[in-house]
């Protein structure tokens, strides 16, 4: 793999709702072509960290750059022109229209003369679901599609404007073994055309099959930051929880992960 770059990095942020301190001081390294997994319990922190990579909230202290320049992401539109898109829990669709219009909603391509240009929204709705590999129609009914599909065609609408990095909260939330597995498959896909992922994912099993990199955040902090490779269930199990494991122990389990085979580590 060629040498990785830093496309965002986070320092010292922090977020307040009133009286309740939802981030602080957080730093964060997100390089090229890597899947970022953000992991913590309930109210630790993850969706209002991506909320704001995503420009959908802003820090009240702290500073971000983006491939090395400090900037605010004020709004999604901000976010998209530095090259993040995002895709949150139960994307909203329009039922009575196909999976290309609602790939383009709200995007739609004109020809000039003020009039949607239907043969290049559905050429382009083609081109993004080949290249996921997508078993879905850009003509077919939204409506007809399973929840993994529905979460896929999600997937495929951040890939309009080319991002370098997609932003994923919890998309594997209420879906089927199945369905989930499909969906990891495609966020593997874009790691694979180059793009970044930083995704908030409750399932610990998806997580360590895909993932580059596992942040744990708990109250509102980045409490630990692993190669996948390099840590165990366990030891993620204990951070999110605050228990403190026995370092003789960390380093055995440590020892044994490093001496299996890549296919060994992934396969619990």
């Amino acid at each position: 793999m060629s040498q990785q770059s830093t496309l965002i990095e986070l320092q010292g942020i922090t977020k307040r709702y009133g009286l309740v301190e939802a981030l602080r001081d957080v730093d964060l390294e997100v390089k090229t072509r890597q899947i970022v997994a953000i992991v913590g319990d309930n109210g630790a922190g993850k969706s209002t960290l991506v909320h704001i990579i995503a420009g959908l909230e802003q820090p009240d202290s702290g500073r971000i750059a983006v491939r090395g320049k400090e900037l605010r992401i004020d709004g999604i539109a901000k976010a998209a022109e530095l090259g993040i898109a995002s895709a949150f829990q139960q994307p909203e669709f329009c039922e009575n229209l196909d999976v290309c219009a609602n790939i383009f909603l709200g995007k739609e391509l004109s020809n000039g003369l003020s009039m949607r240009d239907d043969e290049q929204m559905h050429a382009k709705a083609r081109e993004i679901l080949s290249a996921l590999s997508v078993p879905v129609r850009a003509s077919q009914s939204i409506a007809s599609l399973s929840g993994g599909q529905r979460q896929t065609v999600a997937i495929a609408r951040t890939l309009l404007n080319e991002p370098d990095v997609v932003v994923l909260d919890e998309p594997t939330a209420s879906l089927s073994v199945t369905q989930s597995a499909e969906v990891l498959d495609y966020i593997v896909s874009l790691r694979s055309m180059g793009r970044s992922v930083i995704m908030v994912c409750h399932d610990l099993p998806s997580v360590f099959a895909i993932a580059d990199r596992i942040v744990v955040m708990r109250h509102g902090s980045i409490c630990a930051v692993h190669a996948t490779d390099e840590t165990t269930y366990e030891q993620v199990l204990a951070e999110m929880a605050g228990v403190v494991q026995n370092n003789a122990s960390i380093r055995e389990r440590r020892r044994v992960l490093r001496a299996r085979t890549p296919i060994e580590r992934r396969v619990r």
